[in-house]
Formats: C-alpha cells, structure tokens, sequence
C-alpha cells in the first residue's frame, strides 16, 4: 500500500527496487483483528451514531462510507502506468496465464467454493438469511483481482517489475469493462437477484471515476518530476490505510451483533477463501513452469491469481447489500486472512526456485 511500484516507461525512469513490506501492510492482519474488536465495541456502546451514520445514504451510496473507499482506492490506482500495457507482449505467456487463473478460474472456482462450503457443508452453523450474502460476498472478492499490494508480493519474491506494472495495468483496464458482467453472471448461477442498476453505480463510482482521478493526479505528479512522483505517493500512502481501517470499524459496527452471536461466521468464510487462494496460485505457478515461463515472472502471476482487490470488493458489497449484509462481512474476511496467507505463498514460491528452475 505504501510501496510504490515501478513508474514504467511512460514515466522514463527505469525501475527501481522498491521497498520491502511496510509495517502496516506486514501486521494488516493485527489491525484488522483490533478494528473488528472496536467496531464491535463501539456498535454496541453507540448503536445511535452508527444507525445516523448508515443513514446517510443517496441512491443506496452511503456518503461516508464512499468517501472513505476514495480516499482507500486513490492512491493505489495513483500507482498504475497504463501505458506499461505496451509490454505485454515481451511477457505474453505470463500475461496469458495471469488471464486465464484471473478471470477464467479464479470467479468461478470461489463460487464452486461457495456453493459447496456455504450453501451445503457449513449452511448449518450459518444464519439462513444470509448464505446468499456470503456467496455473494465471496464472489465479488473473487472477480476484483489485486492491484496495490501485488507490487508488494512480486517485491518479496525477486519478481519482475516490468512484468509485474503491466498485468497490473492490464488487469484494471478488463476490470474497468469485466467486473460488472461476471459479478452479475456468477450471481445468476447463484439464484441470486442481480441489483443491475446499483451494480453498474458501483463499477463507475468505484472503479471508472476513481481511475480518471487517480490518472489525472499521476500525469500532473510526473509533470513535476519522479522524485515529487515518489514523494507525494509515500505521503498518500498512510491515509489509503487510515481509511480502509476506518471503514472495517463502520463495517464491524453494523456487524457486531451477527459476530457476537456465531463468532464461527468468521473463521468458516475464511475456508472457501483459503482454498482459491492455493487452488489458483499453485495453478498459476504450475502453468508458468510447464511453458517455461521465467521464475521471476511465475512469481507474480501466482500471486496477483491468489490475491484480491478487497478494496473494491467490500466497497461494492456495502453499496449492493448494504453494510449489515453476509456479503460485507465475506469481504471484510478476505481483508483478515490476505497478509498471512500470501506471506505464505511468497514464502513457497522463493523456497521452491531451484525446484522450478529444474535445479533441484
């Protein structure tokens, strides 16, 4: 989140090595843990202020809540060179399995997994009126593959930054156009109701305005030169942080009294998340090696296949079902397990180099 990822050529510069993981990013996990611990708090000690904040409402876009997602999402996108796109070519059969794994596999196996541990092995220990939510939940964290903290990841694993900037770019740019019609596709095959309209909302709210903003900043940043570039996005950095904590206290607020009742909500949504995040990393990185693919690409591909633009996803999830919703809460889970369980990724991929490169 604060590391700022190679400026790519339209920026001129050539990469540079970027920094390892930030302490806030390195204990993402902590602070979740203590958000879900205030948030219930405070929703059961001020239900009044929570009650006027959720009503703050235009067009089912909770006003507080999005401004804190801009706040969240701005400085990533801030980081994107689109015209690393150009690239693609040089790293084709990377790109191509990043593609597939990304929006090919990776949507529909979460709503397999889904539908299996949710709708059927857990259904009995999950409220009933909220296994839609979670499915759903589940599959919008599914189709919003990551963007900031992948430079983070491939960082950790010697990856390619060239390789890594462009399916970045490349990955934003489908989802710009992708996003909305698989969510809608997969909640179809899900039995349920598409809420078309506030769907479509929520990718231009989200996802359009935010990248035009986020382009315009970048494009005047560099105008005044790479090190203004690098110090303004450091400077941003704190605040994506403050704001994604900010909205997991709201979010938990709202969810604290589900949470207190079945704690174990929490860690049988975290299984079907786990279970992609392997599935579709070990896929990534299996395709890579059977088409030669360098290991310093492997690596990101794997892992921009395992992680998640959770961002995004609990942005939509609050603006489609609302902030007491099951689809809220999946996504937040998915923002509680992402550091741990893709330290442990970065952590197979380095230590299985030789065996990739067919040394060992």
């Amino acid at each position: 989140m604060s590391t700022v990822p190679p400026l790519g050529p339209s920026a001129r510069p050539a990469p540079t090595a970027s920094p390892g993981i930030g302490v806030f990013e390195r204990y993402l996990t902590v602070w979740v843990a203590l958000c879900i611990v205030t948030g219930i708090a405070l929703g059961q000690w001020l239900p009044a202020l929570f009650h006027a904040i959720g009503a703050m409402e235009i067009a089912r876009v909770n006003l507080p809540v999005g401004v804190l997602i801009w706040v969240m999402i701005i400085p990533m996108l801030i980081k994107i060179d689109f015209g690393a796109m150009g690239q693609v070519a040089g790293h084709w059969r990377g790109i191509g399995v990043t593609l597939f794994v990304n929006w090919l596999v990776k949507p529909f196996s979460m709503a397999l997994f889904g539908w299996i541990f949710v709708r059927h092995l857990f259904a009995g220990w999950l409220p009933a009126d909220q296994l839609d939510g979670y499915i759903a939940g589940l599959i919008l964290l599914a189709a919003a593959p990551c963007t900031a903290m992948v430079f983070v990841w491939s960082q950790l694993c010697k990856g390619d930054p060239y390789f890594t900037l462009s399916q970045v770019a490349l990955n934003d740019a489908i989802m710009v156009v992708a996003f909305a019609p698989v969510v809608a596709l997969l909640l179809g095959l899900s039995s349920i109701a598409v809420p078309w309209d506030t769907l479509i909302a929520s990718v231009a709210l989200y996802i359009v305005v935010p990248v035009l903003i986020a382009q315009v900043i970048r494009r005047a940043l560099l105008a005044h030169g790479e090190a203004t570039y690098r110090r303004t996005v450091d400077a941003l950095g704190p605040f994506g942080i403050a704001a994604l904590l900010a909205t997991l206290v709201l979010l938990f607020g709202f969810q604290g009294n589900a949470i207190v009742g079945q704690p174990l909500i929490i860690l049988l949504l975290a299984v079907p998340i786990l279970m992609q995040v392997l599935l579709n990393s070990g896929l990534a990185y299996l395709l890579n090696r059977k088409l030669g693919v360098a290991h310093c690409v492997a690596g990101p591909s794997a892992l921009i296949g395992a992680s998640n633009f959770f961002e995004l996803a609990v942005a939509t999830a609050i603006s489609l079902f609302g902030f007491h919703s099951g689809a809220a809460l999946a996504t937040v889970v998915g923002v509680l397990i992402e550091v741990p369980v893709m330290l442990l990724v970065v952590r197979v991929v380095n230590r299985s180099q030789r065996w990739y490169e067919g040394t060992q």
